[in-house]
């Protein structure tokens, strides 16, 4: 089971660009790549709140702006979605290599449905056998449902899996469902120190997973 954003994928600048061009929109100063670079990993809507806000814990937003600015923020992000982003290195080749070891490839994200499919495409990922979106569930992580989800979908037991991401969201929710977690350390973990949440195994490189399976 992997994460998309920080861990496959480095989306910021899709997002930076949807943020700064819903801030312009609203005559509000632009965030900059390393403002948002911080403030992703926790859904779109805490982005947009954050964005509103200009810090990191988002002060109480009106909800009419909120509104407004969350529909001008989704018609940029569509519009911009996987055109500035990039892979990690050695991303595809990883996954395909993983085919080889693992019968089932899960994704789970806290990213939108809607934006989800178009970015894969865009970037022409191996398919995945099951997707998880941040609106595909009731709840998503840090909450360990989506990564159970998975489970009962391939009547998989928790030690025959494992979950790859970047925060401690990933952390989590894995050790919530008694699932193994590896994270990778170039993501968005929000200046977290990720060691201090005892993930199974802390990587620098995508492609050290081959070594880990």
């Amino acid at each position: 089971m992997f994460d998309l954003d920080g861990t496959l994928v480095d989306s910021v600048p899709d997002l930076t660009f949807a943020v700064d061009a819903m801030l312009s929109d609203l005559g509000k100063p632009i965030a900059g790549l390393d403002r948002v670079r911080n403030w992703v990993g926790n859904g779109a809507a805490m982005l947009v709140k954050r964005a509103l806000s200009q810090q990191m814990i988002p002060v109480e937003i009106e909800e009419t702006l909120y509104q407004e600015a969350a529909s001008l923020f989704f018609t940029h992000y569509q519009q911009v979605n996987g055109r500035k982003s990039i892979l990690y290195p050695k991303v595809a080749e990883t996954l395909t290599q993983l085919r080889n070891t693992f019968p089932y490839l899960a994704l789970i994200t806290n990213k939108p449905e809607q934006f989800t499919q178009p970015l894969l495409d865009y970037h022409r990922l191996p398919k995945f056998d099951l997707i998880v979106c941040g609106d595909t569930l009731e709840k998503r992580k840090p909450d360990p449902e989506p990564v159970l989800h998975c489970l009962n979908v391939f009547g998989c037991t928790a030690e025959e899996s494992v979950m790859v991401g970047d925060s401690v969201s990933d952390i989590k929710a894995a050790q919530a469902a008694n699932v193994p977690v590896i994270c990778v350390n170039y993501g968005y973990n929000q200046g977290e120190n990720l060691s201090a949440y005892h993930p199974d195994r802390l990587i620098q490189h995508f492609e050290q997973l081959l070594f880990s399976s």
